[in-house]
């Protein structure tokens, strides 16, 4: 494709998904409600879905009998599990089950777990759960140690980031979601994390870090989240908000993206990514893209800045992340604890108090994932 017309492709996109241009040349959204900011990564979704149609059809018949009707709920019986993600049918569940949401499925880099939350009284999937390699550089988390020298990599690997958490419906509506956010703090998902990296070298610098997981961190979807707010366990704080993002990302052009490839690969540049390329390979390819048309990189600066939380699983944090203490002085928190104090704070007053949630049917993910409904997050 011809660079103008390239061009003019881009222009078009930012302005279809509702972005003006200031006088600056930056980009400016003007509507901060969340169905606004869906909007803007519908294309992205979209996109994802179409490629995935052949391997719905095929594996969606199989999987939508996990998914609850209203009339299979019985709030009293309810009996959440938590179970880590091993084999091809979780992974496929999990798989069906995130590609509901309103925001673009990635399968994640670095160290991940993935986990599901089952309702044992019936069998029903409640929610999902998945943690990823942390950023190494985070300004809202990094601000709140110093970190000992040379020592950052290790402490922050130490960490994690929520990639994906939510319920799915109708669980959603009996706000589930709190479960689940629960879920990501618990002594389960700590001693997971211990099982599965101890003694295992990292990929890129052959090193043993300690299989510690002291902390998560995570963003909301869409501006300040209700999931995360105010979410606490006996007082105390669970998901504690620490900034904003800064607003930089690519998910605005990511219905262009094959184009940009092409179009650089046309000029004998590789995109191509390679080991340690991680979530960069797409921002460095539409960077370039960017600059091989005379466009400013600041086009990838949305403005659209989300809120950054923190969810401690020790008590020393801030000494043990800054080397004043040599050991991480857990929290003890079973999940059999969270469940039942998530459903007296959360589920049984949520029954009454809200409509909708027995009329739902399951047919309404088929419908979603092949045709075309709009998602929604919960």
């Amino acid at each position: 494709m011809e660079a103008e017309k390239l061009r003019e492709l881009v222009m078009e996109e930012l302005k279809r998904i509702g972005f003006s241009l200031t006088e600056t040349g930056k980009l400016f959204f003007c509507s901060p409600r969340k169905e606004d900011l869906r909007r803007l990564h519908r294309p992205a979704v979209e996109l994802e879905l179409a490629a995935r149609q052949g391997w719905l059809r095929e594996n969606l018949p199989r999987y939508l009998p996990y998914f609850a009707d209203g009339n299979e709920i019985f709030p009293d019986l309810v009996e959440p599990v938590l179970v880590e993600v091993r084999t091809e049918a979780q992974h496929n569940l999990f798989r069906v089950a995130r590609l509901r949401w309103s925001l673009p499925f990635s399968k994640g880099y670095g160290r991940r777990l993935r986990f599901l939350v089952l309702d044992r009284s019936n069998g029903k999937l409640m929610g999902i759960l998945a943690l990823q390699s942390p950023p190494l550089s985070f300004p809202a988390r990094d601000r709140l140690f110093s970190y000992p020298a040379g020592r950052k990599v290790e402490l922050v690997n130490q960490t994690m980031d929520i990639q994906t958490l939510g319920a799915v419906p109708p669980y959603d509506r009996l706000l589930g979601g709190k479960l689940v956010a629960m879920a990501a703090v618990s002594n389960e998902v700590r001693q997971a994390y211990r099982k599965r990296y101890m003694d295992r070298k990292t990929e890129m610098e052959g090193r043993v870090l300690p299989a510690h997981l002291v902390a998560l961190t995570t963003t909301s979807a869409f501006g300040r989240s209700s999931l995360y707010n105010r979410l606490r366990y006996r007082g105390l704080l669970l998901a504690e908000p620490i900034g904003y993002t800064e607003g930089y990302g690519a998910f605005h052009l990511e219905r262009l993206y094959p184009l940009f490839r092409n179009f650089l690969e046309a000029q004998g540049i590789s995109t191509r990514g390679g080991f340690g390329t991680g979530p960069r390979r797409k921002w460095q390819t539409i960077v370039r893209a960017l600059e091989r048309l005379g466009l400013p990189s600041e086009l990838l600066h949305h403005g659209v800045k989300r809120e950054v939380y923190l969810f401690r699983l020790v008590d020393n944090l801030e000494a043990y992340m800054e080397g004043r203490d040599p050991r991480p002085a857990y929290r003890d928190l079973p999940f059999g604890e969270l469940v039942a104090w998530w459903r007296e704070r959360w589920l049984l007053p949520r029954v009454e108090r809200v409509q909708g949630w027995r009329e739902w049917r399951r047919e309404d993910i088929m419908e979603l994932l092949l045709g075309g409904k709009k998602g929604e997050d919960s």
